[in-house]
Protein backbone atom coordinates (compact mmCIF):
# COMPACT_ATOMS: atom_id res chain seq x y z
CA UNK A 1 0.00 0.00 0.00
CA UNK A 2 1.22 3.65 -0.72
CA UNK A 3 2.07 5.89 2.09
CA UNK A 4 0.07 8.84 1.71
CA UNK A 5 0.98 12.43 1.47
CA UNK A 6 0.30 15.43 3.60
CA UNK A 7 -0.02 19.02 2.53
CA UNK A 8 3.16 20.87 3.89
CA UNK A 9 1.51 24.60 4.70
CA UNK A 10 3.20 28.07 5.87
CA UNK A 11 1.15 29.46 9.07
CA UNK A 12 -1.11 30.92 7.05
CA UNK A 13 -2.06 27.54 5.71
CA UNK A 14 -0.92 28.07 2.24
CA UNK A 15 0.24 24.82 0.47
CA UNK A 16 3.67 24.69 -0.02
CA UNK A 17 4.14 21.09 -0.90
CA UNK A 18 3.49 17.66 -0.01
CA UNK A 19 5.44 14.97 1.87
CA UNK A 20 5.11 10.97 2.49
CA UNK A 21 3.36 11.62 5.99
CA UNK A 22 6.01 9.18 8.02
CA UNK A 23 8.61 11.58 6.66
CA UNK A 24 6.82 14.51 7.80
CA UNK A 25 6.22 12.93 11.13
CA UNK A 26 10.66 12.42 10.90
CA UNK A 27 11.38 15.68 10.29
CA UNK A 28 8.78 17.86 11.78
CA UNK A 29 7.60 19.55 8.98
CA UNK A 30 4.44 21.47 9.63
CA UNK A 31 1.28 20.28 7.83
CA UNK A 32 -1.90 20.43 7.35
CA UNK A 33 -4.69 17.99 9.61
CA UNK A 34 -7.75 17.77 11.48
CA UNK A 35 -9.52 17.06 14.51
CA UNK A 36 -13.62 15.96 14.62
CA UNK A 37 -15.06 16.29 17.44
CA UNK A 38 -18.48 14.89 17.36
CA UNK A 39 -20.93 15.29 20.32
CA UNK A 40 -24.49 13.64 21.14
CA UNK A 41 -27.83 15.37 22.60
CA UNK A 42 -26.93 14.77 26.13
CA UNK A 43 -23.43 17.26 25.84
CA UNK A 44 -21.06 14.09 25.35
CA UNK A 45 -18.47 13.76 23.58
CA UNK A 46 -17.82 10.71 21.22
CA UNK A 47 -14.20 9.59 22.30
CA UNK A 48 -11.66 6.49 20.50
CA UNK A 49 -9.40 5.27 22.00
CA UNK A 50 -6.49 4.97 19.00
CA UNK A 51 -5.95 1.27 17.99
CA UNK A 52 -2.91 -0.29 19.44
CA UNK A 53 -0.89 -0.63 16.22
CA UNK A 54 -0.73 3.08 15.34
CA UNK A 55 2.62 4.08 15.48
CA UNK A 56 2.15 7.11 17.55
CA UNK A 57 -0.14 7.24 20.14
CA UNK A 58 -1.62 3.45 20.20
CA UNK A 59 -4.32 2.66 23.33
CA UNK A 60 -4.72 6.27 23.86
CA UNK A 61 -8.15 8.23 23.96
CA UNK A 62 -8.44 11.59 21.81
CA UNK A 63 -11.09 12.85 20.32
CA UNK A 64 -13.64 11.08 17.55
CA UNK A 65 -11.49 10.97 14.53
CA UNK A 66 -8.40 13.27 13.14
CA UNK A 67 -5.94 12.81 10.64
CA UNK A 68 -4.66 15.13 7.53
CA UNK A 69 -6.25 16.40 4.33
CA UNK A 70 -5.66 14.89 0.94
CA UNK A 71 -4.44 17.04 -1.63
CA UNK A 72 -7.39 19.00 -3.26
CA UNK A 73 -9.97 18.13 -0.43
CA UNK A 74 -11.69 21.33 1.74
CA UNK A 75 -11.08 20.37 5.69
CA UNK A 76 -14.61 19.03 5.62
CA UNK A 77 -14.74 16.58 2.72
CA UNK A 78 -11.62 14.95 4.56
CA UNK A 79 -12.97 15.46 8.73
CA UNK A 80 -16.14 13.36 6.86
CA UNK A 81 -14.10 10.79 4.88
CA UNK A 82 -12.19 10.15 7.88
CA UNK A 83 -15.03 9.79 10.04
CA UNK A 84 -16.74 7.36 7.97
CA UNK A 85 -13.26 5.16 7.76
CA UNK A 86 -12.99 4.98 11.17
CA UNK A 87 -16.14 5.20 13.00
CA UNK A 88 -18.21 4.14 10.07
CA UNK A 89 -21.31 7.11 10.35
CA UNK A 90 -21.93 10.58 8.19
CA UNK A 91 -23.48 13.92 9.79
CA UNK A 92 -22.68 17.21 8.89
CA UNK A 93 -19.40 18.99 10.06
CA UNK A 94 -18.61 22.59 10.45
CA UNK A 95 -15.44 23.98 11.15
CA UNK A 96 -14.50 25.99 14.33
CA UNK A 97 -11.16 27.44 14.73
CA UNK A 98 -7.49 25.98 13.63
CA UNK A 99 -4.16 25.91 15.34
CA UNK A 100 -0.77 24.97 15.58
CA UNK A 101 0.81 23.03 17.48
CA UNK A 102 4.33 21.02 17.92
CA UNK A 103 4.81 17.53 20.05
CA UNK A 104 7.39 15.29 19.81
CA UNK A 105 7.16 11.37 20.63
CA UNK A 106 8.88 8.90 22.31
CA UNK A 107 9.74 6.93 19.53
CA UNK A 108 11.53 10.11 17.68
CA UNK A 109 8.45 11.21 15.39
CA UNK A 110 6.69 14.84 15.81
CA UNK A 111 3.26 16.38 15.09
CA UNK A 112 4.06 19.49 13.79
CA UNK A 113 0.30 20.51 12.90
CA UNK A 114 -1.83 23.30 11.92
CA UNK A 115 -4.87 21.56 13.13
CA UNK A 116 -8.23 22.19 11.65
CA UNK A 117 -11.12 21.54 14.54
CA UNK A 118 -14.68 20.54 13.26
CA UNK A 119 -17.51 19.69 15.21
CA UNK A 120 -20.65 17.32 14.28
CA UNK A 121 -23.66 15.86 16.03
CA UNK A 122 -24.89 12.14 16.37
CA UNK A 123 -26.75 9.91 18.84
CA UNK A 124 -26.12 6.59 17.79
CA UNK A 125 -23.18 3.75 18.33
CA UNK A 126 -20.33 3.92 15.36
CA UNK A 127 -19.39 1.01 13.76
CA UNK A 128 -15.52 1.27 14.76
CA UNK A 129 -12.32 -0.01 12.26
CA UNK A 130 -10.57 -2.21 14.49
CA UNK A 131 -7.29 -1.14 12.26
CA UNK A 132 -7.94 2.37 13.76
CA UNK A 133 -9.49 1.99 16.47
CA UNK A 134 -9.31 0.09 19.99
CA UNK A 135 -12.58 1.24 21.76
CA UNK A 136 -14.98 4.04 21.26
CA UNK A 137 -17.10 5.37 24.51
CA UNK A 138 -19.38 9.26 25.18
CA UNK A 139 -18.13 11.11 28.19
CA UNK A 140 -19.48 14.32 29.32
CA UNK A 141 -17.07 17.54 28.46
CA UNK A 142 -16.85 18.17 31.65
CA UNK A 143 -15.59 14.53 32.81
CA UNK A 144 -13.21 14.71 29.88
CA UNK A 145 -11.42 17.75 31.10
CA UNK A 146 -11.93 16.49 34.72
CA UNK A 147 -10.13 12.99 33.64
CA UNK A 148 -7.45 14.41 31.56
CA UNK A 149 -6.14 16.44 34.82
CA UNK A 150 -6.26 13.52 37.14
CA UNK A 151 -4.91 11.08 34.03
CA UNK A 152 -3.16 12.79 31.67
CA UNK A 153 -1.10 10.40 30.46
CA UNK A 154 -4.28 8.61 29.03
CA UNK A 155 -5.13 10.83 25.98
CA UNK A 156 -3.36 12.51 22.81
CA UNK A 157 -1.02 15.32 22.81
CA UNK A 158 -3.41 17.46 21.01
CA UNK A 159 -6.50 16.23 22.36
CA UNK A 160 -4.85 17.57 25.66
CA UNK A 161 -4.22 21.11 23.74
CA UNK A 162 -7.42 21.66 22.32
CA UNK A 163 -8.71 21.21 25.77
CA UNK A 164 -6.41 23.12 27.45
CA UNK A 165 -6.42 26.60 25.18
CA UNK A 166 -9.62 25.49 23.52
CA UNK A 167 -12.40 24.47 25.77
CA UNK A 168 -15.02 26.98 26.10
CA UNK A 169 -14.92 26.53 21.69
CA UNK A 170 -17.15 23.03 22.91
CA UNK A 171 -18.66 24.39 25.53
CA UNK A 172 -20.34 26.65 23.23
CA UNK A 173 -21.05 24.73 20.70
CA UNK A 174 -23.34 21.91 23.29
CA UNK A 175 -26.85 20.90 23.73
CA UNK A 176 -27.54 22.45 19.75
CA UNK A 177 -31.17 21.86 18.73
CA UNK A 178 -29.74 20.10 15.55
CA UNK A 179 -28.32 17.17 17.93
CA UNK A 180 -31.96 16.02 17.72
CA UNK A 181 -31.64 15.99 13.47
CA UNK A 182 -31.90 13.14 11.59
CA UNK A 183 -28.43 12.29 10.27
CA UNK A 184 -27.44 9.60 7.68
CA UNK A 185 -26.61 6.31 9.55
CA UNK A 186 -24.29 3.88 7.41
Amino acid sequence: MLEENVILVNEKDEQIGLMPKLEAHQKAVLHRAFSVFVLNSKNEIMLQQRAHQKYHSPLLWTNTCCSHQREGESNIQAGSRRLFEEMGFKTELKELFHFIYKAPFDNGLTEHELDHVMIGYYNEAPLINPEEVENWKWMKIEDVKTDMELQPALYTVWFKIIFDEFYHFLEEHKSPSSANATVNNL
